[in-house]
């Protein structure tokens, strides 16, 4: 495949991972939790460094495309563990917290007003025994082996 596929399917499967974010939060009605938010910005930014790839030849950008793949599947892994009850998580969105923290007195008695915070170590959605961090996480490695395919297509022209 030549770089500029490698690049498109790439970012293109970032964008599509993000899409499909937004949809089973807005469309679906599950409420990302911090992590998964995380999860998002990796993607984020594979998307603008695809497009500038496409601009731009050489081999950092793809390199960069790899990175950014990387870390939202290392997000993907670190999230799918502390579902599993594998590792604790922030206690931010995880029963490990006491969720109390920065509320005042009256808004402890003002429910209506608390915060809504979507916990971080229960699965939302799964399909096949993998949450959504799960087929984050497997969907990013594929495409950080793209981008590192891109970067040695790269080097060859």
């Amino acid at each position: 495949m030549s770089r500029t596929t490698l690049i498109l399917l790439a970012a293109g499967g970032s964008a599509a991972m993000l899409a499909g974010a937004f949809g089973f939060q807005y469309i679906g009605g599950l409420p990302p939790c911090e992590l998964c938010l995380w999860q998002r910005w990796p993607h984020a930014a594979a998307i603008v460094i695809g497009a500038l790839a496409l601009l731009a030849r050489g081999v950092v950008l793809p390199l960069l495309g790899a990175a950014a793949a990387l870390t939202t599947g290392a997000l993907g892994v670190y999230h799918t563990g502390v579902e599993r009850k594998w590792w604790p998580g922030p206690t931010s969105c995880t029963g490990s917290g006491d969720g109390l923290s920065g509320l005042s007195g009256s808004d402890l008695l003002n429910f209506d007003a608390a915060p809504k915070v979507v916990m971080c170590d229960q699965v939302a959605w799964q399909m096949l025994g993998l949450s959504m961090a799960s087929w984050n996480a497997l969907a990013a490695f594929a495409f950080a082996l793209l981008w590192v395919l891109a970067a040695r297509a790269s080097l060859r022209h």
